[in-house]
């Protein structure tokens, strides 16, 4: 880490990017980042960090920075081409954060869903505990120079998450994802393992995934869930429209009940990877049960508004499992409301892959609505659209255009959960506005 130097980010509103910019600015390093016009959910923390974030330009780069290049940009990026011209420093995104956990008690969570809802997590408890240095995948991220812990997502694509080296890992699930990337399953298995082999001291994992019982290394592996085989056990399971309360087992000893105020099965076993951290690291279990149920989630994860007669829920959702575990919160939830998904495919190659998963998640709705399939930098084109999938769905499947939600004023005193990894939001918003326009106001 250099002082001296201006930390440039190529694609500073990427996820992961935002939040290791609010990491090294925290630390008082010099940052500052280029990205796209459009407005992000990421962006709003940079700008009250007071960083600087520019069109992207060649000319930003110049003598005296030290580059840090997002995953989803090629080599081949002007601004990329610039840096390498000028003699620049360049690293990628995981390189550098590879380089930036060690010296920390470092946890890494990784799995094909529920990485930001557990990190997030994860990330409040110890924050609430001990000084906590955290990446998020939602955008956050804290920079302690004090801190005890580290926490940050490993992230699968591309096997980006080989680089690091954490003392624990918390793995939430595997499953086939990233098709563009991935052959199948057991090369996501095989890359899981690779990025299992180098985690230092143990890790945890979820206990009913078939996979995450095939894993064979060198440092201890402690099974979260709720079966009897499993090393740290929920039972006693209590689900409401409060949240969940829960009895924890670490094998025959009782580490006590604990509260939770979040929807969902997936909130309950994310719980226990926490726990199960924290009782490792020897931290008061009743410190960690207070700051468990302060917890309110993380941005772009099931976030509630109301608007008129309805309940609005935006997440982020764009894998068969992510939304079968955002229906099952809402139903926890709103058990006597009518469920209404509005859906936006997430690139032609995801789409394709699991056509038929997705019809049979999206099913679990009383009612389903589409968008337009949202591509990325990597693919805009594809063999697959919205209505081949909407084809598939008993509930509905009518695509939505942006220009016309009226679709959805059908419906009265209910739930309508968006949900994508593109820009549905926008679409979120131009029901908002039709919903607020047709309100009648008091005078």
């Amino acid at each position: 880490m250099d002082k001296n130097t201006v930390y440039y980010f190529v694609g500073i509103k990427g996820s992961g990017m935002s939040a290791l910019a609010l990491v090294l600015h925290d630390k008082g390093y010099q940052v500052e980042g280029s990205d796209i016009d459009q407005y992000t959910f990421t962006q709003r923390g940079l700008e009250q960090a007071g960083i600087k974030i520019y069109p992207f330009d060649p000319k930003n780069l110049h003598e005296g920075q030290t580059v840090i290049a997002g995953n989803a940009f090629p080599a081949t990026h002007p601004e990329i081409l610039q840096a390498k011209s000028l003699g620049l420093k360049t690293y990628r995104y995981h390189e550098f954060l590879a380089q930036l956990i060690e010296g920390y008690t470092s946890i890494g969570v990784a799995g094909a869903h529920g990485k930001t809802s557990t990190s997030g997590l994860l990330a409040h408890v110890l924050s609430g505990v001990a000084p906590t240095s955290y990446l998020v995948g939602d955008g956050s991220g804290k920079g302690r120079p004090d801190a005890r812990f580290f926490v940050f997502e490993a992230d699968e694509y591309r096997r980006h998450f080989a680089e690091y080296r954490p003392d624990y890992a918390i793995m939430t699930n595997v499953d086939f994802d990233h098709p563009d990337y991935y052959s199948g399953i057991e090369d996501v298995f095989d890359a899981f393992e690779g990025f299992a082999g180098h985690v230092k001291k143990g890790i945890f994992a979820w206990g009913e995934d078939e996979h995450l019982r095939k894993l064979k290394v060198d440092v201890p592996v402690y099974y979260y869930g709720t079966e009897e085989n499993d090393d740290i056990r929920a039972t006693n399971i209590k689900r409401s429209t409060n949240g969940s309360t829960f009895d924890v087992y670490y094998r025959d000893e009782f580490l006590g009940n604990f509260a939770i105020s979040l929807f969902g099965q997936h909130n309950i076993l994310n719980s226990l990877a926490v726990i199960g951290v924290a009782h490792f690291e020897d931290i008061d279990l009743d410190e960690i049960k207070e700051e468990l149920l302060s917890f309110q989630g993380v941005k772009r994860r099931f976030s509630e508004r109301d608007v008129a007669d309805m309940v609005i829920i935006d997440d982020y959702a764009h894998h068969p499992s992510e939304i079968q575990a955002t229906l099952d919160a809402a139903r926890q939830k709103y058990p006597d409301k009518e469920i209404v998904a509005v859906f936006q495919p997430h690139t032609y190659t995801r789409t394709l892959a699991l056509l038929d998963d997705f019809a049979a998640s999206l099913n679990l709705a009383d009612k389903v609505y589409l968008t337009d399939i949202f591509g990325s930098v990597r693919e805009d084109a594809g063999k697959v659209s919205s209505a081949d999938l909407g084809a598939k769905i008993t509930k509905g499947g009518e695509i939505l255009k942006l220009d016309n939600m009226s679709p959805l004023l059908d419906f009265h005193n209910d739930v309508v959960v968006f949900m994508g990894a593109g820009d549905v939001q926008k679409y979120e918003r131009a029901y908002e506005e039709l919903l607020s326009n047709i309100t009648p106001k008091n005078n």
